[in-house]
């Protein structure tokens, strides 16, 4: 442990264009062109397509823009686990730093290589076309969530020999996202002969849903169903869970912090360019898709690969598709590998505070914690055989959220019993910027317990079994 201690100080070797990367690299996995299907399903109109990815772009700022105070007062490794551990104490940091481990980062990583092993298999039909290796009613283990699991275990391997070129394939891999969103949106108005755009805006704002489904959990297209009131709500709660889950993991930037220039101005603009960058395209993104396709054609998108399906509009089913499902095949990739690589960091920072296997705190010969990165990738494995995408989506959504929520409160907390606290930056519009992510948040998590109990519920019960295990942990220091 004194040897790790004594490590030679982290040179500062990322600048503002490389945090901003990270953040949008981090942010653009699968989910956009993946979770419009669901939304779609759960609310059948344009217009609330719309409103569900303004209200999670709101919320993501917001909470950007919120941690920025926190980022300038910690400004070191460990970001979010860090934040808590010193506004609410070890237990606290604990339970985040388990969250992340059991369902948060893991299940994250999990949902992104399925996503991985989703778009490989439009490329190679066999794949989609396989009959599962196990099913039991309505559970099944496929090809594609195998795939998955070797992305992982490759990923993983391919850290532990070092981060030498880490920077030079993050910025390809986000460079590459960015090229097929930014190439989706321009190409989507200009080549698209058939506009969907005024049918799908036609509904209003009446709201419908289509998700009923056969015993083996499959859609079944029975129709369109009008919904109101209450039901509406929780539409939007579960349509949510997709668009939040694509709008996560900007806080990675916040886990390297010790290597990023001037971290006190630079990690704050990296979260806040780069959340509001993001939110941008992706609003854009799904301006083509309601241009280019229609109604059923979003909702039930084959696997709800909703981009594919887009670009077949736009480029013919030849070589155009090919190259998009390529792209978010190299998008979802290096999205994990974001992953993989910032989460493994959190676990050493926890296990220098006696807070994790005493494995995870050495690093091998290559410089990196080799254990913690295999311990994460293992249990991302099995996450990829509990349960299809849209579970894990709902399982990690909540969680992330009720952290965010949190951490954004601690900004109050900490104005209110330290307002002496040096604060190199400070939230902008403070009360009101955490006070919506808050209101927001709590709606969200709120609703997600009344209509999804089953999948927000495993999740919420995985943190709290982190308070056993701490005590368990903390025995002998009592």
């Amino acid at each position: 442990m004194e040897k790790f201690k004594e490590k030679e100080p982290v040179k500062k070797k990322l600048g503002l264009f490389d945090g901003i990367m990270l953040v949008m690299g981090s942010m653009i996995g699968s989910g956009i062109f993946i979770v419009s299907a669901d939304i779609m399903r759960n609310l059948g109109s344009g217009y609330w397509l719309i409103v569900v990815w303004l209200i999670t772009g709101v919320m993501t700022v917001a909470a950007a823009i919120s941690y920025g105070e926190l980022s300038s007062m910690f400004p070191k490794a460990g970001g979010q686990y860090t934040y808590l551990k010193e506004i609410f104490g070890k237990m606290m940091g604990f339970l985040y730093g388990w969250g992340l481990f059991t369902v948060i980062q893991t299940g994250t990583i999990a949902a992104v290589a399925v996503a991985f092993g989703k778009f490989t298999a439009y490329l190679i039909p066999a794949l989609n076309d396989a009959a599962p290796i196990f099913q039991s009613g309505g559970y099944k283990i496929t090809w594609i969530q195998i795939m998955a699991i070797g992305v992982i275990l490759l990923l993983t391997y391919i850290n532990t020999k070092g981060v030498e070129s880490g920077k030079l394939l993050q910025n390809v891999f986000t460079g590459s996202k960015i090229i097929a969103l930014i190439g989706l949106i321009i190409l989507g108005f200009l080549l698209v002969k058939g506009s969907f755009w005024t049918e799908n805006m036609s509904f209003g704002w009446s709201a419908f849903n289509n998700l009923k489904t056969d015993l083996s959990g499959n859609l079944t297209k029975s129709g369109w169903e009008s919904i109101s009131g209450m039901t509406i709500m929780g539409g939007i709660a579960a349509a949510m869970v997709g668009s939040v889950f694509s709008s996560v993991a900007w806080e990675n930037v916040t886990f390297i912090s010790g290597e990023i220039e001037n971290p006190k101005k630079n990690v704050v603009r990296s979260m806040v360019l780069g959340t509001s960058a993001v939110m941008i395209l992706y609003l854009l993104v799904n301006f083509i898709y309601l241009n280019t396709l229609g109604r059923d054609s979003i909702a039930f998108a084959p696997n709800d690969r909703v981009a594919v399906v887009a670009s077949e509009q736009i480029f013919g089913n030849g070589i155009g598709t090919i190259v998009m499902a390529i792209l978010v095949m190299v998008s979802t990739f290096g999205c994990v590998n974001g992953l993989v690589m910032a989460g493994a960091r959190v676990f050493q920072t926890m296990a220098t505070d006696g807070m994790f296997f005493k494995a995870a705190l050495q690093n091998n010969k290559n410089g990196v914690p080799e254990k913690s990165l295999w311990m994460q990738g293992i249990w991302a494995s099995v996450l990829c055989l509990s349960g299809q995408y849209g579970n894990l989506l709902d399982m990690i959504s909540f969680v992330i959220v009720l952290f965010y929520m949190i951490t954004v409160f601690g900004v109050i907390y900490l104005r209110l019993k330290k307002p002496s606290l040096e604060r190199p930056y400070k939230t902008w519009l403070y009360p009101i910027t955490p006070v919506i992510y808050l209101l927001i948040g709590a709606a969200f998590c709120i609703l997600l317990l009344m209509y999804k109990q089953q999948y927000t519920w495993p999740g919420l019960i995985i943190v709290l079994i982190g308070v056993p295990v701490y005590f368990f942990i903390n025995r002998e220091k009592a």
